[in-house]
């Protein structure tokens, strides 16, 4: 037996300290184990070796095991530390957020299947040297090489494709990279939409892989990464692999292995982030300013793009980060100097203008111009798209047949019983559902209250998607909102032109590559730029932004058109013509004066409680305590201020961007602590740092 040595253990679980136990073993960092806390047992991870605790021998607990799984690299567990001292979280929140329970099954289920490879290699081999004839020699021959392969977890590393052609206006972007690469500094791609930001990724990505290191490219959204896999595979072949919610257990956990055993071009959601890398050489973050790179819930509440440049500074790897509307942070890194910011502002197929033009809905009904949710003007632009060929996509951000109904005789909505919402119509199932705690139920068309009738206001993507094939029977519609489950043969079926009209939600803006798009168009755009938060008009640009360069991108002539009761709005003025280093500057100069990101960090501190009296008094309580050690302001109700029985208020901390920002980040994670341990009120608050 050897000497009793203590060792940290990072268990999955919300913990203020990382627990000590002892053992007689050597056990290096990342080594898997067994341990038990509070009767229960879980796979931990060894961070190193630690002090004696001063407490009674009988009180540390040993280790009950050595996991026969892959041990946990060091990358892995400073990138963990890092995520969870930013985000202000533990690092059991990010550990288990890294390796679900289903993923840790799923790589003992591998380690089962490496012992019966094992097995039946060796009983191969045996075969091998007792056969008598060359056929039976060769036929086990190629089992043995079959059986190697798989336990390896080998695949072709060859790069199947010539590398892509760079147009001039690529080329000099690409040396700019470089150069940004060889000053040490992130490179912040702004390049129009439709200018071949990809092309000059996978360029950078196949440099990367002949220099012997790894590529990790991220994407915002699953349908991006769908679309992306098949072009990306004509260059990196089977070295591609893909990694997002979608795939299966198994899927995912072969991702894991082959990355462990080999060369990899992985391209993945923000997920793919905690996957173990090595050799990492360069990271590309496409779609840099998309909101969905921030996960909400649960801990640790990270933002994809901000932990990849913490990963790139781990592994000592390149980071680009690209986008046609680079966030406003990203910019303000380039001022002072963090980032180099490289332009490519002609499209890669040249041409390909997009003229705007603003309907004014209110005019439009006054001169009985509206037929339902389209305008006469939008649909003669539709049939004349269709006639000349070309495809249409219509965004509306609300899916569901109607976002509300109401009593035609009380004016009763419906609301649901478990979040202060109205609820949505969803006619194909017949059911009233709440979009934020999934309630629902059977749609009667009678009101509750006095017996009236509900009549649906307003229009979702179903409703649009009815009115549509009215309009245009002779066209092929689909729909793509999380009701279609984002079914990936409905974005393979517009690409090939197999469907004509293509109605959705936000997701049809993301970066997809339709070459017979002609014609984009926005209905009840009003929506876009209600929101109560200082980042709306920003978040609108590049929403619109996107949109707008979905269309046109072989050249030709495109048209995007804005259904809006708004059509004075600042935010259209500005796309149809003022200058965007304008609108960025006058953004910048608000955000200044006002003292918001990315001036200052905000940190919101949100509070949930099933008793709104008892929330008012404890946020109360809370925000007097952090507003005694720094600027908060609060506590007040978001705009939607109960989900699932849960009654919600936030405190909103400012922390200058200057030294003090981690003491201070401290502070309140200590005031917060001390706070739930007096009132003995665990459990009912969380922290988002950088909300979105």
């Amino acid at each position: 037996m050897g000497q009793t040595k203590y060792i940290s253990v990072i268990v999955p679980l919300k913990l203020d300290w990382i627990p000590t136990y002892r053992t007689d073993l050597n056990l290096p960092a990342g080594t898997r184990v067994y341990v038990s806390m509070a009767h229960k047992q879980y796979v931990g991870v060894v961070a190193g070796e630690t002090a004696r605790p001063d407490v009674p021998e009988s009180r540390i607990l040993p280790v009950d095991g050595i996991a026969d799984l892959p041990p946990v690299s060091l990358t892995e567990i400073r990138l963990w530390q890092f995520v969870a001292d930013y985000y202000m979280c533990t690092i059991g929140e990010v550990y288990k957020m890294a390796y679900p329970a289903l993923k840790t099954a799923t790589e003992e289920i591998q380690a089962r299947t490496r012992i019966r490879l094992e097995t039946r290699l060796e009983r191969l081999k045996e075969k091998f040297e007792k056969a008598r004839n060359d056929t039976t020699r060769s036929r086990y021959e190629a089992e043995i090489r079959k059986t190697v392969a798989e336990l390896e977890g080998q695949h072709d590393s060859g790069l199947p494709g010539a590398d892509p052609e760079l147009t001039d206006a690529q080329k000099a972007a690409d040396a700019e990279i470089s150069q940004s690469f060889a000053e040490g500094k992130i490179a912040l791609l702004h390049g129009v939409t439709g200018s071949g930001k990809t092309e000059i990724y996978i360029h950078e990505a196949l440099k990367t892989v002949r220099n012997g290191r790894n590529v990790l490219y991220l994407v915002p959204e699953i349908a991006i990464s769908r679309q992306l896999e098949d072009r990306l595979r004509i260059f990196f072949g089977e070295r591609l692999l893909t990694f997002h919610s979608a795939e299966t257990a198994v899927h995912r956990r072969d991702v894991a292995t082959k990355m462990r055993n080999g060369s990899y071009v992985l391209l993945g959601t923000r997920s793919s982030l905690f996957l173990p890398h090595h050799d990492l050489g360069l990271i590309i973050v496409d779609e840099e300013h998309d909101s969905s790179y921030k996960q909400d819930n649960p801990a640790p509440r990270y933002n994809g793009r901000d932990t990849a440049v913490m990963l790139g500074n781990i592994c000592h790897s390149d980071v680009i980060l690209g986008s046609a509307t680079p966030s406003l942070e990203s910019l303000y890194n380039c001022e002072t100097g963090r980032y180099r910011l490289i332009s490519l502002p002609v499209r890669y197929y040249g041409g390909g203008e997009t003229e705007i033009e603003v309907i004014d809905t209110i005019a439009e009904r006054k001169k009985k111009g509206m037929r339902g949710s389209f305008s006469i003007k939008l649909i003669d632009r539709i049939r004349k798209a269709l006639s000349e060929g070309g495809q249409v996509i219509l965004l509306r951000g609300r899916r569901a047949y109607s976002p509300v109904v109401q009593c035609d005789t009380c004016g009763d909505i419906p609301r649901c019983p478990h979040c202060n919402v109205s609820m949505s119509y969803h006619k194909t199932k017949e059911r009233l559902v709440c979009h934020y705690c999934g309630y629902s139920e059977p749609f009667t068309g009678k009101c509750h209250v006095c017996g009236g009738s509900l009549q649906p206001l307003g229009a979702g993507t179903q409703r649009i998607e009815e009115e549509a094939e009215k309009l245009f029977p002779e066209a092929r519609i689909a729909r793509l909102d999380s009701d279609t489950g984002q079914d990936p043969s409905i974005i393979k079926a517009f690409a090939k032109g197999e469907t004509n009209i293509l109605i959705g939600t936000q997701i049809v803006t993301k970066g997809f590559d339709f070459e017979g798009l002609k014609l984009v168009a926005v209905l009840q755009a009003d929506s876009l730029l209600g929101q109560q938060d200082f980042r709306a008009d920003e978040k609108a640009m590049q929403l619109l932004e996107q949109f707008r360069g979905r269309c046109a991108r072989r050249g030709g002539k495109g048209l995007f058109v804005i259904q809006t009761a708004k059509s004075s709005h600042p935010v259209y003025g500005q796309l149809q013509g003022s200058s965007e280093s304008g609108f960025i500057t006058g953004q910048l100069s608000e955000r200044k004066e006002f003292g918001y990101p990315p001036y200052s960090r905000i940190i919101n501190v949100i509070i949930k409680d099933h008793s709104e009296k008892r929330l008012d008094y404890m946020a109360g309580i809370l925000y007097k305590k952090i507003a005694g050690e720094m600027e908060a302001l609060g506590p007040f109700a978001p705009a939607i201020d109960k989900v699932s029985d849960l009654f919600i208020r936030h405190i909103r901390v400012m922390l200058p961007k200057d030294r003090t920002l981690s003491d201070k980040k401290e502070k309140l994670r200590r005031t917060i602590a001390e706070f739930e341990k007096s009132m003995t009120y665990q459990g009912h608050v969380t922290v988002d740092v950088d909300p979105v």
